[in-house]
């Protein structure tokens, strides 16, 4: 990936300005790939990112605020996600009864269905980003991206 030419500039930039610009467009690149592999299924990035943390739960309900802290985008309105996967049917949403203002939320078997038929799906997705780095560059990379 070349970055004057995606930008289409002949301008000399600064290392710096040069690595966060690809950096962004390395990440736009892999958000369209993954939100390609969803859109079968009519779940977002930010759908499946609650769906997978759910699912991480292993049967325990977790609330907003633990949903919001284990976001991969923090940006997400997580009500909002959830009340579309609660239309869904991937979730479930019950009043905690030892405190009326908490909110439980509970992945459903379709939900857990759903992820299933994702996940060899999205693995392949993930395959065919990384295409071109054998294991040691991806452990390189990871190491080099843990500096954030």
């Amino acid at each position: 990936m070349n970055v004057e030419e995606i930008i289409k500039t002949n301008v000399e930039m600064s290392l710096h300005k040069r690595t966060i610009i690809h950096l962004s467009l390395v990440m736009n690149k892999v958000d369209e790939e993954v939100a390609l592999s969803l859109k079968p299924f009519d779940i977002s990035i930010q759908q499946f990112n609650v769906l997978s943390i759910l699912r991480g739960q292993k049967g325990k309900p977790a609330n907003l605020s633990t949903i919001n802290e284990r976001m991969v985008s923090k940006m997400s309105n997580t009500t909002r996600l959830v009340d579309k996967l609660l239309l869904k049917g991937f979730v479930s949403r019950n009043i905690c009864k030892q405190n009326r203002r908490k909110v439980e939320i509970l992945i459903t078997k379709e939900g857990l269905n759903i992820l299933k038929r994702i996940d060899g799906i999205l693995f392949e997705t993930e395959k065919a980003i990384l295409k071109n780095f054998n294991e040691s560059e991806l452990h390189e990379l990871n190491t080099l991206l843990n500096k954030f």
